[in-house]
């Protein structure tokens, strides 16, 4: 588990994800051009739990669409 720091819209907070989720975050922001923190501030805008398991949700239904391509 890698811990990170990212300040979203108004307040600071942490995140633990494992590595491969933080690469997945990266490779999936440098597709869209934008920065992981503006990625993970999309994810924290939409979700319904904690911001861990919305960032795999968001992970996961990302590469869903790339699949499906």
């Amino acid at each position: 588990m890698i811990k990170k720091s990212v300040q979203l819209t108004g307040h600071h907070t942490s995140v633990s994800l494992e590595a491969e989720f933080w690469k997945a975050l990266k490779e999936i922001a440098e597709k869209k051009q934008i920065s992981v923190r503006q990625l993970i501030i999309e994810a924290d805008n939409h979700r319904t739990t904690n911001l861990a398991s919305a960032l795999r949700v968001f992970v996961l239904t990302e590469l869903q669409k790339q699949l499906q391509k």
